[in-house]
Parts: C-alpha cells; sequence; structure tokens
C-alpha cells in the first residue's frame, strides 16, 4: 500500500483530499505545514506527497526545493488556487510532478496520484520548463485558461515544435512568447512573423534573407528571420497561409537545421526552435492539396488550442478591468469602473474578434465613456461604435464625433491638462488598428486603405502592437 502525505495549511482540503485517496486504498498521512512533513522525512520516505503553495512558514515551493534536495526521485504534486503561468512553471521548473489547481475535483486527484506512482519508466518522458521571466501577459482563471497555463508549463522546456490553433484575436502569441520565455532558450531572441502579413515574392527573403544583388533592389545583405532567430525561437504566425513553394523550403529547414540565404552560396546552420499558429484548419487545407501533410507532421509535434472568449465567459470581468486600467494609465483618463450591469453586458456578448476586441472597447470606454460608473448602457453604445457598426457612415461619424466633443468636455472640466497628445495617439491608434483588421492583417493593404506609406503604420503601431492579442 503506497503511503501518500497531504501537506495543507488548510485543514477541509486536507480532510477531503486525504478522505478520497485512502477510499482509493492508499495510505495517507496529513501534515499541516512544511516544518512537522520534513522533520517526518528524516524518518521515512512517501511514495507521493500533495502540498499546497501558499502556505505561512515556508512556501510550497521552497518545500518542493527542500523535497527534491533531499529525495530526488519523490514524485510530488503541487497545488494551488492560484493558477497561472509563472505559478505553473515555477512548480515544474522545481521537479513538480503534477499541477493540480484549487478547486480540484477528488477523482481527478486520484486518478493524478496514479499516475504519479506508475513505474518511473512509464514517465521517463516527463519534461520540466524554465522559470516565469517577465510578468505574465497571459490573463484568465477559467478551467479552460488553467488547462492551458498547465499546458505551458509543462511544454516550455521541451525542444518540440507547437502548433497554436484559435481564432483571430484569442491571443497565440502571447502563447508562443509565454512558451519562449519559460524555456532555456529564454536569454536568446525571439522573432515573430506573420507570413500572412508579407507579400508571397517577399516572404522568401524575410524567412531565410538574401546577399547583396541576389535581385533587383537587394543592395546589400538581409540577414533572415531564422539567422535572427538563431539560439531562441522563431514564430510563425498565419502558417496556413504561405505559399506552398516555401512550405517546401520551410520542411528542409526544419528537417535539417540549414539552408541557403536568396542568391546565396554559403550554408547556414541554425539552432531554431519553431512555434507556429493558425486560426484556419490545417488538416482541412492538406486535403485540399494547399498544406503539405508532411510539414503539419514537422509543426504539430504537440498542438494547443486557445479558446474563444465565448467559451470562458467568467474570464470577460477580469479581461476587462485589466484592460480598462491598462487603457487609462496610457491615456491619462480619470479612473473609471465598471457597474455590475456593464459587466453583465460584456459577459452577454459574444466577441467575435476575441480578446482583442474586448481590448479595443475597453480602450474605447476609458477614452470616451462621459462618466466615471460604466453602465450597461455604455457598454451598448460602445460596441454600436465598432468599426463597421451603425446603419449609415454619417450616423456613425456623427456620434463618434458627439462622444469625443463629450468627452474633451467631461476631462476639461475636471482640470485636466495636456489632452491632445493622448487623445491623438489613441485616435490614430483606433485607426490604424482598425485598418489593419479589415485588412485581415496586411499591413500593405491597410496602410494604402488609410493613404499612408506602409513603413508609416508599422512605425507608428510598431511590430508587436500591429498584432494586439491577449
Amino acid at each position: 500500500m503506497a503511503d501518500i502525505w497531504v501537506i495543507d495549511d488548510d485543514r477541509s482540503v486536507r480532510f477531503v483530499l486525504a478522505e478520497a485517496l485512502r477510499e482509493a486504498g492508499y495510505s495517507v498521512r496529513e501534515f499541516e505545514g512544511a516544518r512537522t512533513a520534513l522533520a517526518a522525512l528524516a524518518r521515512g520516505t512517501p511514495a507521493l506527497v500533495f502540498t499546497d503553495v501558499r502556505m505561512p512558514e515556508t512556501d510550497g515551493l521552497a518545500l518542493l526545493q527542500a523535497l527534491k534536495s533531499r529525495r530526488a526521485e519523490l514524485p510530488v504534486i503541487v497545488m494551488s488556487a492560484y493558477t497561472d503561468v509563472a505559478s505553473t512553471a515555477g512548480a515544474f521548473r522545481g521537479g513538480a510532478h503534477d499541477f493540480l489547481s484549487k478547486p480540484f475535483d477528488l477523482d481527478k486527484a486520484v486518478q493524478m496520484a496514479a499516475r504519479a506512482l506508475q513505474p518511473r519508466a512509464a514517465t521517463a518522458a516527463a519534461v520540466e520548463p524554465e522559470v516565469q521571466r517577465g510578468e505574465p501577459q497571459l490573463i484568465g482563471e477559467s478551467p479552460a485558461m488553467r488547462e492551458l497555463f498547465r499546458a505551458i508549463g509543462r511544454l516550455a522546456q521541451a525542444p518540440l515544435a507547437v502548433l497554436i490553433t484559435g481564432e483571430t484575436g484569442t491571443g497565440k502569441e502571447l502563447v508562443a512568447r509565454a512558451l519562449h520565455a519559460h524555456s532555456p532558450r529564454a536569454g536568446a531572441p525571439f522573432v515573430a512573423l506573420n507570413t500572412a502579413a508579407i507579400p508571397a515574392e517577399l516572404l522568401e527573403s524575410e524567412l531565410f534573407g538574401h546577399e547583396a544583388g541576389a535581385f533587383t533592389g537587394a543592395q546589400r545583405r538581409h540577414t533572415g528571420r531564422f539567422e535572427q532567430a538563431h539560439g531562441g525561437t522563431l514564430f510563425l504566425d498565419e502558417i496556413g497561409d504561405m505559399p506552398l513553394a516555401l512550405q517546401t523550403r520551410l520542411l528542409r529547414v526544419l528537417a535539417e537545421g540549414e539552408f541557403f540565404r536568396v542568391g546565396g552560396r554559403e550554408l547556414i546552420s541554425v539552432d531554431v526552435r519553431v512555434i507556429a499558429a493558425t486560426h484556419q484548419d490545417l488538416d482541412a487545407l492538406v486535403a485540399q492539396g494547399r498544406f503539405r501533410a508532411d510539414l503539419l507532421h514537422r509543426l504539430d509535434v504537440v498542438r494547443l488550442r486557445l479558446p474563444a472568449l465565448r467559451e470562458r465567459r467568467e474570464d470577460i470581468p477580469l479581461l476587462a478591468r485589466r484592460f480598462l486600467a491598462e487603457a487609462q494609465a496610457h491615456l491619462g483618463s480619470s479612473a473609471r469602473r465598471f457597474e455590475p450591469s456593464a459587466l453583465a453586458r460584456l459577459e452577454a456578448h459574444d466577441w467575435p474578434g476575441n480578446v482583442r476586441e474586448l481590448e479595443n472597447l475597453c480602450w474605447r470606454l476609458a477614452a470616451l465613456a462621459p462618466g466615471e460608473t460604466l453602465h450597461a448602457s455604455d457598454v451598448e453604445q460602445a460596441l454600436d461604435k465598432r468599426p463597421g457598426a451603425g446603419s449609415a457612415a454619417g450616423t456613425a461619424a456623427e456620434d463618434w464625433e458627439a462622444a469625443l466633443a463629450r468627452w474633451a468636455r467631461a476631462e476639461l472640466a475636471r482640470g485636466a491638462d495636456d489632452l491632445y497628445a493622448p487623445a491623438h495617439d489613441r485616435f490614430e491608434r483606433i485607426l490604424m488598428e482598425a485598418a489593419l483588421e479589415a485588412a485581415g492583417g496586411h499591413r500593405q493593404l491597410a496602410a494604402r486603405r488609410l493613404g499612408l506609406g506602409r513603413n508609416t503604420l508599422t512605425r507608428k503601431l510598431g511590430p508587436a502592437r500591429t498584432r494586439r492579442n491577449r
């Protein structure tokens, strides 16, 4: 009979988990803190440990480190109500066998114990991710997001190709950045390329670089994204839009780690982890002959699906408050808060643009809402002001102009100064992001529709802000 230790300062958690494990046939000892557990370790070693993260005398991660320093092979399952990328990555980095989110299903906890107690050979392929670097950007407490954080924590250190799928605006680039930030490659470059935003005739040069004179206009050597990402991670967004000819060349690089620059004769070797993303059904594209099956197999070693915002509505208030606070800090506008009816209206919306649409709406509310308390009517009005909403272009123009005038009067009435710069910055940002969205992410087309040069659009939005996924 396997001996399992349950360490948690919450007596009720200890009791229910211990009873469930006893009913499954295990011998269980309960500890209210790390100190008593470590003292007991000197007299005997358990087969498995469940430990909470946040405890008064010694936190669970410090206990995990102490346990691993004394019994390296001891499987430890870390429990926490604070499930995010930082906590899961920290647990797995410290050697945790698994991560159990609170509140947990007792059947799941018992199944997790059974897997942990299997012979080591059956679990030898388990990987441990690297520590969190930088502040977390992925936001959510729903079951779907907790499972995603757990997957990122496990996959970060594994040198595997990852394919991230999900609708536009769900935050695919942020997942790729989290995988990189927690990996041993975190100190090396993270290079992102949206393959749909680069004209097909220029994409090969963007990926692999070119030599001077390789084609008309190539006046000097250009280093491609693969070389820029050497030692780090290359994120290829919208991989489903890559032309077939380039798919063949990409497949060879993934298989051999070598390539020639366009017009070059020098064989370039690179060490790059490739993470790809798409909102398209790549299996369907393969069936249609538009995507290579062998390339899909190379990219799709592990697949992570990002849930649409409508699939995790319980995260909407948390996201909305965060985005509103960020917008207010950036714009220097007066503090606003959501009234319960406003949050209920946000949760009721289907969000076809997902998290990016919610973020943009919160920026509109921060800039244009007249009062400090945001009501359902304010949300309704902001939703009606989305690009393309409204029955007539003239009415839409009058509405946003009136809202801007109301915002300006309210800010001036409260004594605010220096309104022009933040208002002008926000005006440009909304206009450019609307054009980018209407152009499907193609910066050149978006710039042309705005009457700007592509370089101007890129400079003003910045490479990271052309895709504001969260």
